[in-house]
């Protein structure tokens, strides 16, 4: 009696993730080890948000806790999408394909509106109203993976045809291209760019396209960088943030002063000082920045070799993956999360300019979270069918 108690118990909610549909166990790896990992990435996300935030969230709504709550609800909602995900076969996800692009490409239309769209320092990037807000383009780098998978699969005794395969993949880009610049969102188009260029490159597509093709994503990049005046500013601002420290350069030099605050071990958790109103954003694109400061060198290591186990695992899955398609969505997924992950950590230290993208799974905010969540539970869903 008391063994099927235990079974019933283990079998119920969350614990089914670690099961498979039979009711056998799953390996420990790599499935059991992407979900740990996580999991305890976002839990460790939460934390340091209460952290982050606390201040501005008093401040502000009057409460603390504010800004935690919200995103401990989105956590829980990011949770149901990667057990819905993860459910599936991999293989259902191409299925109404071309239709989850017309309802993405449509979706990012709705932040432009008038009425409808949420604009927020500039940026016209969100739709919805009060608590709710969803940032379409964060639907859009998972459905383009979806796509480029699919299509790289159906097309795969064609894939030397760049008119069969880098064409039209580069056309769906350009349309979502399109309605992201003009958000504007560059950082997400270059990351997604760039995700999809790594997906043709291991789907088979020939170098010498995809090179030319790179050559012109560059020099696209360049133009969009440097005939945007704000962009402009902000490339300058990279290259010498004490040029303009009270403006242009004041949130980079805010970052690199918390991360040297914070040396190797940190001032202590719950100790930051450029939380009180000096980082903008703290909480969201440069939470990175109080974790150095609050925990140190050895805090962000830890993030980091998180991120880079989630990367090995996720590689993993699409060198077993026990078909073509399952081996391009897990390639997409993680070279997905690790981009983002590298574009986030980069602007904070400096090393390249600042682009507005969040730190997967550990940064603030809604529909990146559950989006990528969503990305997660395909790749376990890959994961559960390895050889």
């Amino acid at each position: 009696m008391a063994t099927a108690a235990h079974s019933g118990r283990s079998g119920s909610g969350f614990g089914r993730l670690l099961r498979s549909r039979d009711g056998s166990s799953i390996r420990p790896t790599p499935f059991r080890s992407i979900l740990l990992i996580v999991i305890v990435l976002n839990l460790f996300g939460l934390l340091m948000i209460l952290s982050a935030s606390s201040v501005t969230s008093l401040d502000v709504y009057g409460s603390s806790w504010y800004q935690v709550g919200r995103q401990t609800a989105w956590f829980l909602m990011s949770l149901v999408a990667l057990w819905f995900t993860q459910r599936m076969d991999h293989t259902d996800f191409a299925r109404h394909i071309s239709k989850l692009v017309v309802v993405a490409w449509g979706l990012l239309l709705l932040p432009l509106m008038p009425v409808i769209g949420i604009s927020v320092n500039g940026a016209s990037r969100w739709f919805g109203f009060g608590f709710l807000r969803i940032q379409p383009s964060e639907i859009a780098k998972l459905v383009l993976i979806v796509f480029t998978a699919d299509l790289l699969t159906k097309r795969a005794n064609r894939v030397n045809d760049w008119y069969q395969t880098l064409a039209p993949i580069m056309g769906v880009f350009a349309c979502f291209a399109i309605l992201l610049m003009l958000e504007p969102n560059l950082g997400t188009t270059i990351v997604i760019a760039a995700v999809l260029m790594i997906m043709m490159f291991v789907g088979g597509v020939a170098t010498g396209p995809l090179v030319a093709l790179l050559g012109l994503l560059a020099a696209g990049a360049a133009f969009f960088a440097f005939s945007v005046p704000f962009r402009f500013r902000r490339l300058m601002a990279y290259g010498d943030p004490w040029k303009d420290p009270q403006h242009t350069g004041y949130q980079a030099l805010q970052s690199r002063i918390g991360l040297a605050n914070g040396g190797i071990f940190g001032l202590g958790l719950g100790s930051s000082r450029v939380k009180w109103g000096y980082l903008p954003e703290a909480d969201t694109d440069f939470i990175m920045a109080i974790i150095g400061e609050e925990l140190g060198l050895i805090g962000c290591m830890a993030i980091i070799g998180l991120l880079l186990a989630f990367g090995f695992l996720g590689v993993r899955v699409a060198m077993r993956a026990p078909d073509r398609l399952g081996m391009l969505l897990a390639t997409g997924i993680t070279a997905w999360i690790l981009l983002q992950a590298f574009v986030n950590i980069g602007a904070v230290v400096g090393a390249i300019p600042i682009t507005g993208v969040p730190l997967p799974f550990v940064s603030a905010g809604g529909s990146s979270l559950i989006f990528t969540m969503a990305g997660v539970g395909m790749l376990l869903s890959v994961a559960k069918r390895t050889s």
